[in-house]
């Protein structure tokens, strides 16, 4: 399992969202509060931002607190739309740095804090595109990824792709959360997800950053968006029980 936020605001260092925070990514990583699947994410961790209209992302295997050139990075980068990630692999997974979130087709960031199989969903994939990684998040990914080059708009792109997911894999935990670099996109579907915005901007992540009590909660199987006007949260469609694929 993984754990994931998105910042969309005023520009902040990567240090300010990552490391600083009391009960951030690094603490997400080790002790997680929220998590339903697993216990720790130490396989993996991620962080992008938007330079202009181009992605810039960066990953590595293992904990936060083994990368000894993390921290420079930290304080040295800004954006007004990060995201980042820690990973917990899936069992039969690999550890690399292609299976570590975000990924990116250089115009937009996506996280997935969840699973999928690769197996049942193998037919959506489009021949013409190759998943970085055999991993179930770099598979779905790319299947986002097809839906942008269609033209679909990511706010409706990404409650779609979940559904349509939902239906041959039941089984399938789908937090998904993606950007642009103007709007976040995130789902619920089997895990947490909780928002905190202001003044300044807007964080979504799947757990709270500290202990403030000005968080508030996504129920489970909603959809959030959140642009500089505001965030606004709606049921995602009940799925047709004559239409979802017995995985057996």
């Amino acid at each position: 399992m993984c754990r994931h936020f998105a910042w969309l605001g005023h520009e902040r260092t990567v240090e300010q969202l990552v490391l600083l925070p009391s009960y951030g990514l690094p603490r997400q990583g080790d002790r997680p509060r929220w998590q339903q699947i697993e216990l720790v994410n130490r396989d993996g961790f991620g962080v992008g931002w938007f330079t202009g209209e181009n992605t810039v992302t960066y990953r590595r295997t293992g904990p936060i607190e083994a990368d000894p050139d993390f921290p420079e990075l930290a304080r040295s980068v800004s954006g007004g739309c990060v995201i980042g990630a820690v990973r917990g692999a899936s069992p039969g997974m690999p550890i690399e740095v292609e299976a570590t979130a975000p990924f990116t087709n250089g115009r937009a960031l996506v996280s997935l804090n969840g699973h999928v199989s690769t197996r049942l969903t193998a037919s959506m994939l489009d021949p013409a595109y190759e998943p970085e990684s055999t991993c179930d998040a770099a598979f779905l990914a790319t299947l986002l990824w097809q839906r942008l080059d269609a033209g679909i708009p990511l706010t409706t792109a990404v409650p779609s792709l979940v559904q349509d997911v939902a239906r041959v894999d039941a089984n399938a935990c789908l937090n998904l959360l993606a950007t642009d670099g103007m709007t976040i996109v995130a789902t619920t579907w089997g895990e947490t997800l909780c928002y905190r915005t202001g003044p300044s901007g807007t964080l979504v992540a799947s757990e709270p950053h500290d202990d403030d009590a000005d968080w508030i909660t996504v129920p489970d199987r909603h959809l959030l968006i959140a642009d500089p006007v505001g965030v606004s949260t709606h049921a995602l469609p009940a799925l047709d029980p004559s239409q979802v694929v017995d995985p057996l």
